[in-house]
């Protein structure tokens, strides 16, 4: 379970709503669901300042720019109060959260599929006061979890009210959701001292500790990064990190905690000694750390089943005089449940599961010997799950609670009850993603926030150190005290993972502005002008993906909207429906329409095929696309598909009005295939083209490719055919 630390430092307000969201949405009935499975025990890992931020929500005192404008009468907006709303108050999942509630589709489809700030001034004459007043309630109220919704009276009858709210349904909607945060932490204590879960925790502010004790620790399966100007090497703020978070466990359940999950998984041999120092017992990471540590290839066959049992062994490590047991997450069986699961039957999904663990098992000499570690994010999957997870938990925990051979356990309770482990003399530096530190040092964004960190800790230093001794000391001691905790948020990971090309959301502009304010910050309390370049924007603005798979070969495929042989789109390259902006790494597939959407390019044409979900073959019902290209110039290919039957025109912008222009060639059947000429796109060889697609098919919802920002598809040069073959 983890959050960033979303306040502002400047005015105390948090920018973003998402620990009170996924507060009461996640948290609780996450941990209270086991109480009807008590036999199935789990590890809960709570960063320490989620529990932070959950406290100062569960005080009431927490103010969000959300919170506040939920709060405001609706007679009472503002023209700017409106635009945020009709912007940022559908973020939610719209299969499972908004299409379920006819009033809330019904706004969103009012509202239209962009959120971009230019295009929502132009909507705002639609809407009306008690669309407003609506509008407040359904954001708010989908975002508590549906089983916490049907115990509650007033908060079901909200739900099956589905509309025309009054003020006082809004104000007592909104003290619920404080209510549930003081939930969640009680909830965890007595679930854990009932012996159901274990909760372990995590440097304070969710850090990088490699990167902290020595940024150059990337370099191992980074061997070729570009890193920041000046190396950081600050071991001793990873020790005050998890001394910060050992504290803050200590005061919210009674006693210092046994395990540690490491920001990300992140670990390397210099983090070690620091967590034996803070006295824990055990610390838990990704199964490619383990492959590259002791030089064994993790082998899989094509369904995902381990052939290695080394993967499923507790290991051991020396460090600071204490041995530290590791345990080593599957990787495919956490991604199942966080990525892939949702998109199947409940029962279907919790099969599979159990299945996956039989096949470990019997492949076992002594199973009971064996642990199958299991980890992955705790608050991003549910809402693509139907009922926000409910019928799958509830599925999958039946069928472990009654099976024979599989027992769920918490880390520790394991490792009380085994005592045979697999040594290690050395740890492979890395994270859960991709065994290497990519995602947090390497791009220029990334290392020009840790520059700036270490400029103002430089900064900070050099003051506190002028300053010692002297009265100026003891009269500012505790601005240099704060000045530190403004130091160790800035490490925190989130800033980083929102740096770089991985990852966008709507709300990047937000996470720049904070990271930056909290410079500013340290160098306020020092009374020292903070550097003119922190006025400036790290983030370069909206950001261009390139598809994973890219064209190898010409195309020349037949537009008659079928698949005429396997080599017609062999060589094309493929566009996969992909969530850019969550929180999440593995980026979520969306139920839809299109599956995927291969490209390509003659020396004259580009060409695109739309493929449909396998399930819903075929498919007659009218949709629409639209494919808007930003670069080289402005167009436009609008598409109206109905089975067989399909048409589309070219438009092209010209003084601000569009105008049809060019023409392309489109049929449909099994697949819809397109062919555009390049001079209808204002195209030459070897040029960028820069667009996104826009898919509106009905009942099955509206999609954008990819939900923010737009794709690069580069067209052949001269040379194409020399640099791409293929025999």
């Amino acid at each position: 379970m983890h959050q960033p630390l979303y306040k502002d430092p400047m005015t105390g307000e948090y920018t973003m709503p998402w620990v009170l969201f996924h507060g009461t949405k996640d948290y609780y009935d996450m941990a209270a669901i086991l109480e009807e499975f008590p036999d199935v025990h789990q590890t809960f890992n709570v960063v320490p300042c989620l529990i932070e931020q959950i406290n100062e929500y569960g005080s009431g005192k927490a103010l969000d720019a959300y919170r506040k404008i939920s709060a405001k009468a609706a007679a009472d907006l503002t023209r700017d109060d409106k635009v945020f709303m009709l912007r940022f108050f559908f973020q939610a999942n719209w299969d499972n959260m908004i299409r379920p509630v006819h009033r809330y589709w019904e706004l969103l489809k009012k509202r239209g599929v962009s959120n971009a700030a230019e295009d929502i001034p132009s909507v705002l004459r639609y809407f009306h006061e008690q669309d407003y007043l609506d509008l407040q309630v359904l954001f708010n109220l989908v975002w508590i979890d549906p089983e916490i919704r049907k115990k509650d009276p007033f908060l079901s009858g909200l739900y099956q009210k589905g509309g025309s709210y009054t003020e006082t349904e809004k104000q007592k909607l909104l003290d619920k959701q404080t209510e549930i945060m003081n939930m969640i932490l009680p909830k965890y204590a007595e679930l854990k001292e009932r012996g159901i879960i274990e909760v372990s925790t995590t440097p304070y502010y969710h850090p990088i500790m490699p990167l902290l004790c020595d940024s150059y620790s990337a370099k191992e399966a980074m061997p070729n990064a570009v890193l920041p100007k000046e190396r950081f090497i600050h071991p001793e703020d990873a020790q005050t990190q998890l001394r910060k978070g050992v504290e803050l466990y200590k005061d919210t359940f009674g006693h210092e905690p046994k395990g540690l999950w490491p920001s990300e998984g992140s670990v390397s041999m210099e983090i070690l000694p620091l967590v034996a120092e803070q006295g824990f017992r055990w610390l838990a990471t990704d199964e490619e750390i383990l492959s590259n540590t002791i030089k064994r290839p993790i082998r899989r066959d094509h369904y995902g089943h381990c052939y290695d049992t080394f993967l499923y062994k507790p290991y051991t490590i020396e460090a600071a005089g204490r041995s530290l047991s590791i345990v080593f997450r599957d990787h495919v069986l956490s991604d199942l449940i966080g990525f892939d699961y949702a998109k199947m039957d409940a029962h279907d999904a919790a099969n599979d599961f159990i299945g996956r663990l039989t096949h470990i098992y019997n492949m076992l000499e002594k199973p009971q010997e064996h642990i199958v570690s299991i980890i992955l994010d705790g608050e991003n999957a549910w809402e693509n799950f139907k009922d926000d997870g409910r019928d799958f938990f509830v599925a999958l925990y039946s069928k472990l609670s009654n099976n024979p051979k599989l027992r769920c356990v918490t880390v520790n309770e394991f490792l009380n009850e085994h005592n045979e482990s697999e040594p290690l003399n050395w740890l492979y530096p890395g994270s859960w993603i991709s065994h290497n530190f990519k995602i947090w040092i390497g791009h220029h964004e990334d290392n020009t926030a840790w520059d700036y960190i270490t400029e103002a800790r430089a900064a900070l230093v050099s003051y506190e150190e002028s300053v010692k001794g002297t009265p100026e000391y003891k009269k500012n001691e505790d601005n240099i005290k704060a000045a530190w905790e403004e130091i160790y948020a800035t490490e925190g990971s989130d800033w980083f993972w929102w740096y770089g090309e991985e990852h966008s959301s709507m709300s990047d502009e937000t996470f720049d502005t904070l990271f930056r304010l909290h410079i500013k910050k340290i160098y306020q309390l020092i009374e020292m002008e903070p550097p003119e370049y922190l006025e400036m924007p790290i983030t370069t603005g909206v950001k261009g993906f390139r598809p994973a798979s890219e064209p190898q070969a010409y195309l020349n495929p037949v537009i008659d909207g079928a698949v005429t042989n396997y080599f017609e789109w062999l060589s094309a390259g493929r566009i996969e429906r992909e969530f850019f902006g969550t929180a999440m790494h593995k980026e979520l597939k969306g139920s839809g329409l299109i599956s995927g959407i291969s490209y390509g390019f003659s020396k004259e044409k580009v060409f695109f095929r739309f493929d449909y979900h396998e399930d819903i073959k075929p498919f007659l019902q009218e949709w629409t696309f639209s494919i808007s290209f930003l670069h080289p110039s402005p167009v436009k290919v609008n598409a109206t598909i109905k089975g067989k039957e399909s048409k589309c025109v070219v438009l092209k912008k010209d003084n601000n009005k569009w105008t049809e222009s060019g023409i392309s060639e489109i049929c449909s059947e099994g697949v819809v295939e397109l062919a555009i000429p390049f001079n209808a796109i204002g195209v030459n060889p070897g040029d960028d083209i820069s667009l996104f697609f826009t898919i509106d098919a009905g009942e099955r919802g509206i999609e954008r490719w990819p939900v923010k920002g737009f794709l690069i598809l580069q067209t052949p040069s001269e040379d194409f055919e020399q640099q791409n073959w293929i025999v």
